[in-house]
């Protein structure tokens, strides 16, 4: 597997999200099996078969984590500038046709969240604001067309 480069936050959240996996669904998914088992025939038993499909799929999950963390390396956030948009950086921005402001921190794909206004570095909008600085004026390709943003701050 490829280096994953995270934040220390996004690190702290797939740690405590592959704990909670391992500590308290996977004991949830056992038990389930379990009285699902102890219901008698497994040839015809939906429950079991639920069940051992769900275990399934979280030990996937639990895998797929583990391999990620095993490959993570911490940005050192210490060394990020916002004299330039960067990864790590938020900016602010507003569309030179509709005027909207929107804020963006630009994060690594593992942390991308456009709930929480992260989004990963390799979309289109955060590549093409990556290395302008305030008050530039940036077209950016996305897949409704082309559109302007002007960058009014970079922070951290």
């Amino acid at each position: 597997m490829a280096i994953c480069y995270m934040t220390q936050e996004g690190y702290d959240k797939k740690m405590a999200e592959l704990t909670h996996l391992e500590t308290v669904e996977r004991p949830a998914v056992v038990q389930a099996i379990s009285e699902a088992r102890d219901k008698g025939d497994l040839s015809e038993n939906a429950e079991y078969d639920a069940a051992k499909e769900r275990q399934g799929m979280l030990e996937t999950k639990i895998a797929e984590l583990r391999a990620m963390m095993a490959s993570a390396r911490i940005i050192d956030e210490s060394n990020v500038s916002t004299d330039e948009v960067q990864l790590l950086t938020k900016v602010t921005i507003k569309n030179t046709k509709t005027r909207a402001k929107m804020t963006y921190t630009i994060v690594t794909e593992t942390e991308s969240n456009l709930r929480e206004g992260k989004i990963a570095i390799s979309t289109p909008i955060a590549k093409g604001l990556l290395g302008h600085k305030v008050g530039d004026v940036v077209e950016v390709t996305v897949p409704a067309g082309t559109m302007k943003f002007e960058i009014l701050e970079i922070s951290l």
